[in-house]
């Protein structure tokens, strides 16, 4: 009989998407985690897609808070070497911004999201730090 290997974390999600009466679809999404508050999910989307992707993305910004929290790292702490120079760290900082626009046009309600500073303003930020050894790192960086 092959043992278990004590390194595997297997979690089981669960998707629904109905057709409701006024053609909506709602993505029922229950998801793994231990607080019961955040267990299940439930979105409206204009189609399937739309519902699972709001959906997954809550879900997302879930997981992203937990590994932000269980860091528990001092906003500004700064590592030193031995002889007193800050040491530089790498982290996925992920910039996460929703909301309905009223526009004439698809360009028009992007256009008005990218103008000022609206997005920074109200979006969610998170930073985890990563080590730099870290597989596929280069994937997470600007400009790779």
């Amino acid at each position: 009989m092959p043992e278990a290997n004590p390194n595997l974390i297997s979690e089981n999600l669960s998707i629904t998407v109905t057709l409701e009466n006024k053609g909506y679809y709602l993505c029922h999404l229950s998801n793994p985690l231990p607080d019961p508050s955040q267990n299940p999910i439930n979105c409206y989307g204009q189609t399937q897609e739309h519902a699972i992707a709001i959906a997954l993305e809550q879900l997302a910004e879930q997981y992203r808070q937990i590994a932000e929290e269980q860091q528990n790292i001092d906003m500004l702490t700064v590592a030193q070497s031995p002889d007193g120079e800050a040491i530089s760290k790498l982290y996925h900082v992920t910039l996460h911004f929703e909301c309905t626009i009223d526009a004439e046009s698809k360009f028009e309600a992007m256009h008005d999201t990218i103008m000022g500073n609206t997005v920074v303003e109200n979006g969610k930020i998170t930073v985890i730090e990563v080590s730099k050894d870290l597989p596929f790192t280069d994937v997470l960086e600007l400009g790779a």
